[in-house]
């Protein structure tokens, strides 16, 4: 047993749950609001008996570490020590958790950032960038609280001394330290010639780097003037705000934060006694270069880290032109998660580093007088715009309209648009119309209407076989005793969504196992073993050690493993949640008619996909095919009738 499974064992998940949110009984479960989204009516189930927990609605769930994480909004190493002392557990240093290959990476990283900035207070090839933070006015103690270093124009001293530590060449590439040269198995130091700034998590370890060019190598520097570590195990650029670490208390604090874009630009605040500000520099908020969805997704998560300490946010981006597109980029999911968003208007500088240095008092009065976020909007777009001309009402309506569009609060929304409707001089029942159909539209890149009404019926009928296949696993797991019958019945082809048609057929292997082993060395036992969830998990788990070539389990990748796993510990608590008053009869009868809705609807796309090989056969003439075609048309035909009947 680890140490994790000891606490896991002492602890019970309700009490634990219940420090910080209440609960309150649901048949063999307890039920609560969720504490990560929004909502009227409570589906944040925890199962005491099996110790998980899970939300219908916003799919967050897990064990009693990743309750704490979320809610705590910090790593597993910190959740385990939280509750060690709750479970009186001592933690030993050769738990393997926590001397995991993680905790080697941010070895490599803790050492790299020591050694920078030693090299940046004693080393004689670092006195331009010592002049360079001097200039931008950072004192010895702010440069030895943000750790800064500086990383010396070499191919491989950091490499070497890493190597001499123990580390290997992987493990320090695999760290983000190092860079692989092509076409040979050598590598070399990823920064070099560089300003060091120690990017950290939000418990304070340092995981990656920002790198500003030496100020004498700037003009011929072809990578950039600031590279970033890359994307690594211990570096996640959705979970990362610079500064976050040692803002948050601050931030919970004054129930306030200020978002910043650079580095330079929260230091600079921090030094001057602006504690609760953060940068978004190199993370999801202003990067560039990432599709659509992926960017979307990674802003999500920001925005969902944020709010753990504040749900009021100002946004100081230079008011450049640059400075606005990445304000509204970061904007877009704060609105969504209601969160109170302003914009702080710079009065001098381009950037809150020069003004809080020439200004103080003129920044201090930026923040307070900071615009509400749709007022921003409205006085930026309605600036010497003359509303006499009705193709600029147009060009307000299609500016605005979206960004109501992205209002989370339905009162704030109709309070906007009241006010757009008077602004303009246009009936607001013209308006509402208007955003209605660009709600009801499918959501593209730039908000457009767009219809595709066949593709949203496809969508709701799959989403509803999707759920009528979730349904059947979670039957199987709450009336394991039905298993047999449904192998029988419907073949795991035959089920919706990857992850059903997934766990269903790993599912069955278990449950063959287990009727074998009972079968070759059964005894005195007269009654085969039962499918039960403390017994499938654990086999689950042990999934993610066998290679898929040898092993019998349908997982492509750890990552599938984790994703069942998830699923799971949802259809369970679903089973629990739906079928808590059904009996082994009416669950049977559930169960049939599942059956036969999903083997039709897999005939009836059958029978379609060979309509459509007729109609080739036809154009080709081939009536030999045809003849063929015809009759497996009519054998699918016949086998639905007969479902159906």
């Amino acid at each position: 047993m680890t140490q994790s499974d000891e606490i896991k064992s002492k602890l019970d998940i309700v009490d634990v749950i219940r420090e910080y949110i209440p609960l309150k009984p649901a048949g063999v479960n307890f039920r609560a609001l969720c504490p990560f989204h929004r909502e009227k009516s409570p589906s944040f189930v925890v199962s005491p008996e099996k110790q998980i927990w899970h939300c219908f609605g916003c799919s967050k769930g897990g064990d009693i570490f990743s309750f704490v994480m979320e809610m705590d909004g910090i790593g597993f190493i910190d959740a385990l020590r939280n509750l060690a002392p709750k479970a009186g557990v001592t933690l030993k240093r050769q738990d393997p958790r926590l001397t995991s290959q993680r905790n080697r990476f941010l070895d490599v990283v803790e050492f790299s950032k020591n050694y920078y900035h030693k090299i940046l207070l004693e080393s004689q090839k670092a006195e331009s960038a010592r002049k360079y933070l001097a200039e931008r006015g950072l004192t010895e103690e702010t440069i030895d609280e943000w750790q800064i270093g500086y990383s010396p124009d070499s191919w491989d001293d950091l490499i070497n001394l890493l190597i001499k530590k123990g580390y290997k060449e992987n493990e320090i590439f695999s760290a983000g330290m190092s860079v692989k040269k092509e076409g040979a198995g050598r590598f070399y130091n990823r920064f070099r010639g560089r300003i060091m700034f120690p990017i950290g998590d939000v418990n304070g370890n340092t995981v990656a780097f920002s790198a500003r060019v030496s100020p004498e190598n700037e003009e011929n520097e072809k990578m950039g003037k600031y590279i970033n570590s890359p994307q690594t195990i211990i570096y996640d650029k959705s979970g990362i705000i610079f500064g976050l670490d040692k803002a948050k208390r601050e931030i919970k604090k004054k129930d306030s934060m200020i978002i910043v874009e650079g580095q330079m630009d929260v230091i600079t605040a921090h030094q001057n006694g602006y504690k609760n500000v953060v940068a978004s520099s190199g993370t999801a908020l202003t990067s560039e270069g990432d599709r659509d969805k992926t960017q979307a997704e990674l802003q999500k998560k920001q925005v969902d880290l944020l709010k753990r300490y504040s749900s009021n946010i100002f946004l100081a981006f230079d008011m450049d032109k640059a400075g606005e597109i990445a304000a509204e980029r970061g904007i877009k999911e704060a609105m969504s998660a209601e969160m109170n968003t302003k914009i702080v208007l710079i009065p001098e500088g381009k950037d809150p580093d020069e003004c809080i240095k020439n200004n103080k008092e003129g920044w201090e009065e930026a923040v307070k007088d900071a615009k509400p976020i749709m007022e921003y909007y409205f006085d930026k777009i309605f600036f010497n715009l003359d509303l006499d001309q009705v193709e600029n009402k147009r060009k307000a309506v299609r500016e605005l309209l979206p960004i109501l569009f992205r209002l989370g609060n339905k009162i704030e929304q109709d309070f906007w648009l009241k006010k757009l409707s008077q602004t303009i001089d246009v009936r607001e029942d013209v308006l509402r119309e208007t955003l209605q159909k660009l709600q009801k539209a499918p959501k593209t890149r730039k908000y457009e209407n767009v219809s595709n009404e066949k593709k949203e019926v496809r969508q709701i009928k799959s989403s509803r076989e999707d759920m009528l296949s979730e349904l059947f696993v979670s039957l199987l797991m709450k009336f394991p005793d039905l298993i047999e019958y449904a192998i029988n019945h419907i073949h795991p082809d035959q089920v919706i969504g990857d992850g059903n048609k997934s766990l269903y057929k790993n599912l069955v292997i278990y449950y063959n196992n287990l009727i074998d082993n009972w079968t070759q060395d059964r005894g005195e036992q007269t009654r085969p073993p039962q499918v039960s969830y403390e017994g499938f998990r654990p086999w689950l788990e042990e999934l993610q050690n066998i290679n898929g070539d040898h092993g019998e389990g349908q997982f492509e990748d750890k990552e599938d493993t984790g994703d069942q796993l998830k699923l799971l510990e949802k259809l369970v608590l679903l089973g629990d949640k739906d079928f808590f008053e059904l009996g082994i009869e009416g669950a049977k009868n559930e169960i049939i008619k599942i059956i036969i809705e999903l083997k039709k609807n897999y005939l009836v796309n059958k029978r379609k996909e060979v309509n459509r090989l007729i109609a080739q056969a036809e154009e080709a003439g081939d009536e030999e095919g045809i003849k063929g075609l015809m009759e497996k048309f009519k054998a699918l035909t016949d086998e639905i009738q007969e479902i159906t009947n």
